[in-house]
């Protein structure tokens, strides 16, 4: 048992295996942690990130030339980040990430993947992290068809699938994934919704993060990438979208119609020069991401207010937009993750500012003190520095193309 508080409110809590219960005072033998002035609040939710970009802070070099566009970022950097991935080097990007996840008190990772020349166990690789780390992870491949065609698709879906069916982690659960409407042909998309309704889970999404996806959509025949997703019966209730920069306001609320969840990533929206998501005001179902920028959710929430306020939004519906994830959790996982209340799922942070004092994860103390208890942080930057450091040899190794590079 480990009892909490009082805090600044004079809430005090026991937790009781995975779960909340009120206490007077607590048993003797149960663990104290001093929260005196300190908040008690539940573990945050990243709702969309990549682990695979763990390293990019340690020095990513630059593009040459400079991208002028969405598609180039994506096309000169990240797919060429994401192809020079081998095991090696994602599981330093995820420990080096989750790390830095659990030390700011976001105790859930909402990933979506890509690795397409480290693809098959990739997922194995992520979710071995998370749970030795002590991070709850919802897990998928981001299925594409960039490099390999269909077949390259078929073994996106094929890494959902087998992690779905034989993952037994009890922190980590799987999704199936894909990589974003114009990545993929509607056999793909409709091989994703109907593995994910035989699997009893939903499709994680990237879509209408930049015109060029909706431009796709409407070259193939439909008004927009969710209309040709929908249409293709590609997105189960409780399906994530990514972005949804490039929505309208009847698009946002058919959305919230199907069950679906959007996600939005203020810093890389604004870093991407992508524009912002006026639109996603028209629906409730809204929470927060960084897709791939460090899970600091205090850092994702003042670029929302910032981006927010520039732009106009409604500041009722962008409120609660970072606490929105904790019903999306819910749906995937059942319990009850926000309330400090009885029953409820045990992943707590006692906060001081922005860093987590304390954190608990189902229960289990990860972080105490300031310190993370599951590895040894100093290590897991300095083999992070390393791995880096191959990482880009390797990028800048790559040839045009999906052809893999063999620098080391």
């Amino acid at each position: 048992m480990i009892a909490l508080g009082p805090d600044r409110e004079g809430r005090r809590l026991l937790l009781d295996g995975a779960g909340v219960v009120p206490w007077g005072e607590p048993p003797a033998a149960a663990l104290r942690l001093a929260c005196a002035g300190q908040r008690i609040e539940p573990g945050r939710v990243n709702a969309h990130t990549h682990l695979y970009s763990g390293l990019a802070p340690l020095g990513l070099p630059p593009t040459e030339p400079p991208p002028e566009c969405f598609l180039q970022i994506l096309e000169r950097l990240w797919w060429r980040l994401d192809r020079a991935l081998d095991e090696t080097a994602l599981a330093a990007a995820a420990r080096y990430y989750v790390a830095g996840a659990l030390a700011a008190g976001t105790s859930t990772l909402i990933d979506h993947h890509e690795s397409p020349d480290c693809l098959e166990g990739s997922l194995d690789v992520l979710a071995d992290v998370c749970q030795e780390l002590g991070a709850r992870a919802l897990l998928c491949y981001g299925a594409t068809e960039r490099n390999g065609g269909r077949e390259e698709g078929r073994r996106g879906l094929a890494e959902s699938r087998r992690f779905v069916l034989a993952n037994r982690r009890p922190l980590v659960r799987g999704l199936v994934g894909l990589h974003a409407s114009f990545t993929v042909s509607d056999e793909t998309a409709r091989e994703a919704g109907r593995l994910a309704r035989d699997l009893g889970t939903v499709v994680h999404v990237h879509l209408a993060e930049d015109g060029a996806d909706v431009e796709d959509a409407r070259r193939r025949g439909w008004p927009g990438p969710l209309e040709r997703l929908l249409a293709l019966d590609a997105l189960p209730a409780g399906s994530i979208l990514a972005h949804g920069v490039h929505l309208s306001r009847d698009q946002v609320r058919r959305a919230e119609d199907h069950g679906l969840w959007l996600v939005q990533n203020p810093r890389s929206n604004r870093g991407n020069r992508v524009g912002y998501p006026a639109a996603l005001a028209a629906s409730g179902r809204v929470a927060l991401g960084t897709d791939g920028y460090p899970a600091r959710m205090d850092d994702e929430a003042v670029a929302l207010a910032e981006e927010a306020g520039a732009h106009g939004d409604d500041p009722a519906a962008v409120a609660r937009r970072p606490d929105a994830a904790y019903e999306l959790l819910a749906e995937r996982w059942g319990g009850r993750f926000a309330p400090l209340a009885p029953g409820a799922i045990a992943d707590l942070a006692v906060r001081d500012g922005g860093e987590a004092l304390h954190l608990l994860v189902d229960g289990r103390l990860v972080v105490h003190e300031g310190r993370l208890l599951t590895a040894d942080a100093e290590r897991i930057r300095a083999e992070a520095e390393r791995q880096a450091a191959r990482l880009w040899r390797r990028m800048a190794a790559l040839p045009p193309g999906g052809a893999s590079g063999t620098a080391d």
